[in-house]
């Protein structure tokens, strides 16, 4: 074999490995959403239990997913890689096992942590392996991957839950994990990192802060608002979130320095995507119920009725991308989370606890729309709004923070429909879920308010942003 084939040979293997764990990561985000009447049936639990379900895994994945790139660059990537994908496939392993809620919302919050590790380091290894020549490529078939995971994620999780069983949404990715754990040893080429250093102190002010604000957020109507653990959630959050800001601006080296937010660009851009995964995810989590329980759609049903939105991005985004060269990122992306809020707006004008699909259609469509507009040009506005030294942590905040949207959309939706509605009736489910979704309209609005201040791009200046040197770059997921 010669040595060309051979190199070849180590580029696809790099690019199947690492695109099918980027895969499995980011499927998790939303392949449990449509999972919920089946999980709720067969564990009970109130809908605070069910948030958990979902907050445990991208809270652990946010909070960590810096500190993760930070130890494979300073361990050994593949090593690191190894390790998070060995415990993201113990942890499915143990979702599927687990004989109540408690248990799953455990086994969730390791599995965050086993993502958190390995995700950050899939680009970081197939760059290593990837000719220069040949990167675009093989980092669009791992982005395209990628967001076949999240447009999929409802679709896989309806269609195993209705014809195996809700299990089975986390042993999917057990024989993947264990047929991917040798590979990665024997094909993937160990790198290092340049001076990575580990910020312990911000890991941990940042993961209690953010527990704390969405425990209270969940825990809120059910304990009261001015209930003592709610009361300590809050404070205790955002003073550990207040210290985590405080050590970003003192320490040179914490994993999300506060320099970076004196770019307007950069604020402007993160504020923009962090509001956008409140609303979105809160929504989908909502409205993924209120299609089986509400409606009486199957999981299978309900998973293909939500593709108008979830999927449109596999259509709109090249188009998207290339309005993006020829105009610039911030008008397709204020466009884009215009178009979101608009949709989650119509579907709370149309709800009805019997409102048909053809009434619904047009606000996923649009939905879907705005939210391929939106991740088309995000990446780039991101990494543009930084110096090249910085786009690897740029970019792992970026993503950070849109997993910490999540979260707290999921926890604040989910506490304006059990404030206003609920459970016990088709009538009190729609009650409930239309001011959640005009809250979550609300603020995507405010997120694209936060688009439109981007600054202008400047004429002649390169449609694409300078590559992050291969060390140094951190995948931003969709």
């Amino acid at each position: 074999m010669s040595q060309q084939t051979a190199h070849r040979g180590g580029t696809v293997w790099a690019l199947v490995i690492t695109s099918v764990a980027g895969f499995m990561a980011a499927l998790d985000n939303l392949v449990v959403t449509t999972a919920l009447p089946s999980i709720r049936k067969d564990l009970g639990g109130a809908i605070e239990d069910l948030e958990w379900t979902v907050s445990a895994y991208t809270l652990t994945f946010a909070v960590l997913l810096m500190f993760g790139a930070a130890l494979g660059d300073r361990f050994g990537r593949r090593k690191l890689f190894g390790i998070g994908l060995a415990i993201f496939t113990g942890a499915s392993a143990a979702a599927a096992l687990a004989p109540g809620l408690d248990e799953l919302i455990a086994a969730r919050a390791v599995q965050g942590v086993g993502a958190a590790i390995m995700m950050p380091l899939t680009l970081t290894l197939l760059t290593a392996a990837v000719p220069a020549a040949k990167r675009g490529m093989a980092y669009g078939i791992w982005g395209a991957v990628n967001g076949l995971a999240v447009a999929s994620g409802p679709l896989i999780g309806g269609a195993l839950t209705e014809h195996v069983s809700w299990q089975w949404i986390f042993w999917l990715n057990v024989p993947l994990g264990l047929a991917l754990l040798p590979l990665a040893r024997m094909r993937l080429t160990e790198s290092y990192g340049t001076g990575a250093r580990l910020d312990i102190v911000g890991t941990l002010l940042a993961s209690g802060g953010l527990f704390g604000i969405v425990y209270a957020l969940i825990r809120g109507n059910i304990d009261g608002w001015t209930s003592a653990p709610v009361l300590i959630g809050l404070a205790a959050g955002a003073a550990l979130l207040g210290g985590f800001v405080h050590h970003g601006i003192r320490n040179e080296n914490a994993m999300l320095p506060m320099r970076l937010f004196r770019s307007r660009a950069f604020s402007a851009i993160n504020a923009a995507s962090l509001l956008m995964f409140v609303g979105m995810f809160g929504s989908i989590f909502l409205l993924s119920q209120f299609l089986q329980g509400v409606l009486g759609y199957s999981p299978t049903e309900a998973g293909l009725r939500l593709l108008p939105w979830t999927g449109m991005p596999m259509i709109v985004a090249p188009i998207a991308g290339y309005l993006s060269d020829r105009i610039g990122g911030r008008p397709i992306v204020t466009a884009g989370l215009a178009l979101q809020a608009i949709g989650l707006g119509w579907f709370a004008v149309v709800l009805s606890p019997d409102v048909s699909y053809a009434a619904q259609l047009p606000a996923l469509i649009l939905s879907g729309i705005g939210m391929a507009l939106y991740f088309a040009p995000a990446a780039s506005l991101v990494m543009a709004s930084v110096r090249p030294a910085e786009q690897g942590i740029a970019s792992g905040a970026n993503n950070a923070l849109r997993e910490v949207g999540g979260a707290l959309g999921v926890a604040m939706l989910a506490s304006v429909f059990t404030s206003q509605g609920g459970y016990e009736s088709p009538v009190a489910f729609v009650d409930g879920l239309e001011p959640a979704l005009w809250v979550g309209a609300a603020v995507v609005g405010v997120g694209a308010v936060a688009a439109a201040v981007l600054p202008r791009r400047r004429a002649g200046a390169a449609g694409a942003p300078a590559e992050a040197p291969a060390e140094e770059r951190v995948p931003v997921s969709v």
